[in-house]
């Protein structure tokens, strides 16, 4: 299948490769149905109805996370599709969401506001959504929660005074976004703002999760950045090798995924695709793998790596300490972004589902053995009420004190006790495009994502209709 995808990419042929239903087997699907209902859950029982400020995580008490609120956003029209909740529920949670942003304070003051020129606040406190503590002006978390804006926009059709509100409060708020206020005069997008310190030095460069922020960017019909924007970016890439994989770098699998939520990449190619002869999911297809084979070779000799159990993101982590680990000193950390590539390597034996979760359609299958297997290894330890906890390192299986996050459990390691709204998603949302390409049809009618596509010189598969 692989071989006939790339074959056509290399012909020319715009015809996008649908992934179809797969077919699985029955206890394949009952643990997939498991795991996305208690999945799903984490976004409906635990996003207060009032406003919709999804937790950044829980149980642990915690503020919003607007990123984790553009993946619920996401998630309700799924749970109509599955059944978990009617339409009528949906529609009723996404405008208390919709209206709440709508309304929220902007301004430049330090305090008493949600965001500035359209863009919000990483962070918003969980009771009246204002900025937490001194946290910046996201531009990446504002893409990413817009792309849940323009999914319930896409979604919700119908022509009844409610939907039609959604649709105007979705458009409303996209169109107000000030993306060009944050591009840089060498094109490229700064990471946010803060009141106290202005735009931030740094800027998104190099492959990451920010395409949704650049396609997004440069379709805007009202603030859209320069397209060069594009170009720009793309020449920041790393193109290299990594244990038998040639894609271009990044080594957290988050990167290789948060766009892919929303935007199906498969068969539409930019310049600097067409050049390698491939499209963006098979380069996350490769890094995925790259993976995998990694942590068979567990170069560094972490406790029960191997052909199922692997995944490096960013997540959660034990303690900030150092440890001995086989003779040798190693240092553990929290939360980090974790990761492998032939730029850099940060692993510290933590994995965390969302890494083999959130690659599904890569690469399914190796992606679904592995998950089985952790939950298969390591029972309720690792798999509970909203399906996988974020993190688990094996190699800590001894008690320890002062951790930062989770608890050891003897013999099997230590593991995470919360789970992470950001993380959640990528499993709920990207195990649903490979079962059904939900998100991906829904999205590909938007007509300011094409156009960033477009803009941005993508040509072939779906955007050729």
């Amino acid at each position: 299948m692989r071989a006939f995808y790339l074959a056509l990419l290399v012909l020319g042929i715009s015809q996008p490769l649908l992934l179809g239903a797969p077919k699985l087997s029955k206890q394949d699907q009952a643990f997939l149905d498991d795991l996305q209902r208690r999945t799903f859950n984490y976004f409906w029982e635990l996003t207060p109805a009032t406003h919709g400020l999804t937790p950044d995580r829980a149980p642990s008490p915690s503020m919003s996370s607007i990123a984790a609120v553009g993946f619920a956003l996401t998630a309700y029209p799924l749970g109509i599709e599955r059944g978990y909740i009617t339409r009528d529920q949906a529609v009723e949670r996404t405008l208390r969401t919709l209206r709440f942003f709508s309304t929220a304070p902007q301004g430049a003051a330090h305090t008493g506001t949600a965001g500035h020129r359209g863009f919000f606040y990483h962070f918003l406190s969980s009771d009246k959504g204002l900025r937490f503590r001194n946290n910046e002006l996201s531009t990446i978390d504002t893409a990413l929660l817009m792309g849940g804006v323009l999914f319930s926009g896409e979604y919700f059709h119908r022509e009844n005074p409610q939907e039609t509100e959604i649709r105007h409060l979705a458009d409303t708020l996209y169109r107000r976004v000030e993306w060009n206020w944050l591009q840089r005069e060498d094109h490229l997008m700064a990471h946010g703002w803060t009141p106290e310190k202005g735009t931030l030095t740094h800027a998104y460069q190099g492959y990451n999760e920010a395409m949704i922020l650049y396609l997004l960017a440069i379709g805007s019909p009202t603030y859209p950045i320069d397209p060069r924007a594009w170009e720009a970016y793309t020449k920041s890439y790393f193109w290299g090798t990594f244990h038998g994989e040639e894609h271009v770098q990044f080594g957290s699998l988050f990167g290789h995924q948060y766009s892919h939520l929303w935007i199906d990449f498969r068969g539409i190619q930019d310049p600097y695709m067409r050049e390698k002869g491939l499209d963006y999911f098979e380069n996350s297809a490769r890094a995925t793998r790259s993976q995998r084979t990694y942590a068979i070779a567990n170069p560094l000799g972490w406790r029960d790596y191997g052909k199922n159990i692997w995944g490096l993101s960013a997540c959660d982590g034990p303690i900030n300490a150092v440890i001995e680990h086989r003779g040798e000193t190693r240092r553990l950390h929290t939360y980090l972004a974790r990761g492998v590539s032939t730029q850099w390597t940060a692993d510290d034996g933590t994995l965390t589902p969302t890494a083999v979760g959130g690659s599904m359609p890569f690469a399914p299958e190796i992606c679904l053995p592995a998950l089985k297997a952790m939950k298969e290894k390591y029972g309720k330890a690792l798999y509970s009420t909203y399906g996988f906890f974020d993190s688990f390192n094996p190699s800590l299986n001894k008690p320890l004190n002062n951790l930062g996050h989770g608890q050891v459990v003897e013999a099997q390691g230590w593991f995470d006790t919360d789970y992470l709204g950001i993380d959640q998603g990528p499993i709920l949302l990207m195990i649903e495009n490979w079962r059904t390409e939900f998100l991906w049809k829904t999205m590909r009618k938007n007509p300011y994502l094409k156009k960033g596509l477009l803009r941005a010189g993508f040509q072939g598969g779906w955007l050729s209709k």
